[in-house]
């Protein structure tokens, strides 16, 4: 038995264990951001998660299901729809030595907070010099694939990565959902957690003992002719294409953002470093589109050895559509081979 796998059903998860001792989860994103959050509830009593329908309905994606009935109604509970007052009462609720873990329902609703987020949970600790700092883990499902009616679908990391104070951070796996959120529920510092919503369903392996580093950038995949970079579920669609570009004999690099503010800049320069080409996908707009830093990070570290200039792959330069025009919207396979291949065919003049 040294080298067989036992295989079981552990709380609706298929469970793995090696021989090594090694126990691997099978997991959604969902399901993993959920173990997330009960276990930093169950380890720090200062912890405290609410939000519109948060408490007994368990969230509209049913992020918190459970979460109430296990850790009680002081922990867990039911807001009013008022995005500006939940992000309020989190800044009161810092300020009283407290670790709030607040969720907007969609990402569209967070415009109605952006006063609190911009003008008190980021510079709050900055305007008080260090006396009352923001351990805030704001929860915003996120981005665009689910076939939402308008303001259910948005792309802001842009806009909350330019607010000093502020760090962001977006998985794109379920095991990279587990650690990103039991981290950054631990951080002094406000974090806005973006989920990408259309990966919520997505299953994979979850390894609570191995985590590996949760700062900084990630390669999900090594390669040598071309860097993919992404972030949230762009990461999913540039693992397709890498897998694809394979059968022509295009070995593609796909580097997992994660940490959208600090971005991993040493990360990002070593990755395109070795590949000399660089393709840069997100959902959001392009035009002042986090693209760009990310673009100008790369020339600045790599001027010396790119081979072509950074391509971008985005969403187009107007309000992100309802559910019925997403699929023209959100860069597809094809749009991001095209772009592959205008790095790959550029030439000098």
């Amino acid at each position: 038995m040294s080298n067989s796998i036992l295989e079981g059903e552990t709380a609706g998860f298929r469970q793995t264990e090696s021989a090594a001792g090694n126990v691997t989860v099978v997991m959604s994103m969902q399901q993993a951001l959920n173990r997330a959050l009960d276990e930093v509830l169950a380890e720090n009593p200062k912890a405290v998660i609410f939000g519109e329908d948060c408490g007994r309905l368990g969230g509209v994606f049913r992020i918190t299901d459970g979460l109430q009935s296990k850790h009680g109604e002081n922990r867990v509970f039911d807001t009013p729809l008022a995005e500006s007052g939940i992000l309020g009462m989190s800044v009161g609720l810092a300020m009283a030595g407290f670790h709030p873990i607040p969720e907007v329902q969609f990402d569209g609703f967070a415009y109605p907070a952006i006063n609190q987020i911009v003008c008190q949970i980021a510079r709050m600790n900055y305007r008080s010099r260090g006396t009352l700092p923001m351990p805030i883990t704001l929860r915003v499902p996120s981005f665009g694939g689910i076939r939402a009616p308008e303001h259910h679908g948005e792309s802001l990391e842009a806009l909350f990565a330019h607010v000093p104070g502020l760090k962001v951070v977006s998985p794109s796996n379920p095991h990279e959902a587990y650690h990103l959120l039991k981290y950054a529920a631990t951080r002094p510092d406000p974090v806005i957690f973006m989920e990408p919503k259309s990966r919520y369903w997505q299953k994979g392996d979850v390894d609570a003992a191995d985590g590996g580093s949760p700062e900084g950038a990630k390669v999900q995949r090594e390669g040598r002719h071309l860097t993919l970079v992404a972030w949230g579920a762009m990461v999913a669609r540039c693992l397709q294409v890498a897998e694809l570009a394979a059968e022509d004999g295009i070995d593609i690099e796909v580097l997992d953002l994660r940490w959208l503010k600090p971005i991993d800049a040493d990360a990002l320069v070593a990755s395109v470093r070795k590949t000399r080409r660089a393709v840069v996908v997100h959902e959001a707009p392009l035009t002042s589109g986090l693209g760009a830093e990310v673009a100008q990070l790369i020339t600045q570290g790599c001027f010396d050895t790119l081979k072509a200039p950074v391509e971008r792959v985005t969403g187009f330069d107007v309000p992100y559509p309802s559910g019925d025009l997403e699929d023209e919207y959100i860069p597809n396979i094809d749009r991001i081979l095209f772009g592959i291949q205008r790095v790959l065919e550029y030439r000098r003049g």
